[in-house]
């Protein structure tokens, strides 16, 4: 399997460990209501459960372009390259939101979405 792949399964679970981590900040679990205890998250909680929803909202565009890319022989070393930034990056997003750095956090997230084009459209560059 290509590294763009396993970039793929990482990117799948990452909203799953930061909706975790705004769980853990956001005090103590409530499994009744998990959705209405995220409504009154405040802080670094409420940060950590909209990255979380972001991190959903990049996947899907994310996991087709690498499909895409595979699928239609793009140049491997440039489609591996490409998802390991992307993965950088949503990791530097996640951390530039927490921590309340909304310039940063913005400027990472186009960086983020411009790699990701760019796999999407790797097969035009063989």
């Amino acid at each position: 399997m290509s590294i763009a792949l396993w970039c793929v399964l990482f990117m799948g679970l990452l909203p799953i460990v930061v909706g975790g981590i705004s769980k853990k900040l956001g005090g103590r679990y409530d499994n009744n209501d998990p959705r209405g205890q995220a409504l009154g998250y405040k802080g670094m909680a409420k940060r950590a459960y909209a990255a979380h929803q972001n991190s959903f909202e990049a996947f899907s565009l994310f996991a087709v372009a690498i499909l895409v890319a595979e699928m239609k022989g793009a140049p491997r070393g440039t489609v591996d390259f490409l998802a390991l930034a992307v993965v950088g990056l949503r990791l530097g997003y996640v951390a530039a939101y927490m921590a309340d750095k909304s310039v940063v956090r913005s400027v990472v997230w186009v960086l983020a979405l411009l790699a990701t084009i760019a796999i999407f459209i790797s097969p035009l560059w063989k």
